[in-house]
């Protein structure tokens, strides 16, 4: 998990964002973990696909979400958004529930510790 800062507020996020121009989706979240954790991470499987719709904003949003392994930790800094990345154990995710920046931050979480899996040859 990473905590980031939304305008004065800190949630509770999966490492997320976006494709960059010719980006593969998996090259993206090997990325984009690395930019918002410091941790090189290599999926294995996918989660889930997820859509979620801002009420306020009115945006839609979709979310991939892996499951894989952690190789080395890099030292590198990250996002500025991003205060820091955080292990937190079953209790305390759902103790700071209330933090999650959407919806979407529970259904992975619930997809995951369920066993949902599928083989990344899906992703095309």
């Amino acid at each position: 998990m990473v905590e980031e800062r939304i305008g004065s507020a800190v949630r509770l996020n999966q490492p997320a964002g976006h494709l960059e121009d010719n980006e593969s989706l998996i090259d993206a979240v090997i990325r984009e973990t690395q930019e918002e954790t410091a941790w090189q991470f290599h999926p294995e499987a996918l989660v889930g696909v997820y859509r979620w719709r801002h009420e306020a904003s009115q945006e839609t949003y979709i979310r991939f979400c892996f499951t894989g392994s952690l190789g080395d930790f890099l030292d590198t800094p990250l996002d500025p958004d991003i205060t820091q990345a955080v292990w937190l154990d079953k209790q305390t995710m759902l103790d700071r529930a209330s933090q999650f920046r959407s919806p979407l931050v529970m259904e992975c979480w619930q997809d995951y510790l369920t066993g949902k899996r599928f083989d990344l040859d899906l992703l095309k």
